[in-house]
């Protein structure tokens, strides 16, 4: 598997869109094909890594963005993205309007060693909004190795048109805090995330994961630690508004 080092120093390669879906009126998944398969040390990401996308326009002009891993390692040389539209963003609005099936891009990755989860400790996933994307490949991988016990995931989303992987992600894993409207039946009011969505008991050992935009990410570590994880057990990956 790759490391954060191997993966910022690796080399631009071809990728290919195999597939495109939708996952809400603002964000969709891409599937690629990278070109030819990677070395049998690095044949897959670990979940929770990023690749980095750039296009290259006719007279030369590049643009590059980075978007989180959605799906779990399998020792495959396929890889999906999730990837929201932002008014604006050169890749996103290319990708979103433009893209289609058989188009190729080039990438780099996968990139991150520190924010990345192979199935042991026991861990509680954090996300807003977005910042669902990396907690969902470490879900499927939980899933797929059969770990699903050790992993606890809690999704911040607005309404229930904003959710990602809607029909995947429920599940008794996942707790889902709608923070605007929730869907009829829910058994939680609209409202901020609280300790009280942090699933209890806590194994001895569990190791937070929180992604999502900065002020998110600063309420969500502040709800961890006082569930009982303690600071340096906490892993916070930040994203900005760059498309």
């Amino acid at each position: 598997m790759a490391t954060a080092a191997s993966g910022a120093e690796s080399p631009w390669r071809t990728a290919r869109i195999v597939e495109i879906r939708p996952e809400t009126a603002s964000a969709k998944t891409f599937r690629f094909a990278l070109d030819e398969p990677a070395p049998p040390e690095s044949s897959s990401h670990r979940a929770g890594q990023h690749y980095v996308v750039r296009l290259r326009a006719p007279d030369g002009y590049t643009a590059a963005r980075s978007y989180s891993i959605a799906s779990a390692p399998d020792g495959s040389n396929e890889f999906e993205l999730t990837i929201e539209r932002l008014e604006g963003g050169e890749v996103s609005t290319f990708l979103h309007d433009d893209a289609i099936v058989g188009d190729e891009l080039e990438i780099r990755g996968p990139i991150g060693g520190w924010f990345v989860w192979d199935g042991e400790p026991a861990a509680v996933l954090v996300g807003g909004g977005s910042g669902v994307v990396p907690l969902m490949a470490m879900l499927r991988l939980a899933r797929r190795i059969g770990k699903s016990d050790r992993l606890r995931l809690v999704v911040s989303v607005r309404t229930p048109a904003d959710l990602y992987y809607a029909t995947e992600i429920v599940g008794p894993e996942t707790t889902l805090v709608y923070t605007r409207t929730a869907p009829d039946g829910s058994p939680r009011r609209p409202g901020r995330l609280s300790v009280t969505d942090i699933p209890q008991p806590l194994v001895a050992g569990t190791r937070g994961y929180v992604c999502g935009s900065s002020g998110f990410a600063d309420a969500a570590s502040a709800v961890l630690i006082a569930s009982g994880i303690p600071t340096d057990q906490i892993r916070v990956e930040r994203f900005g508004p760059s498309g």
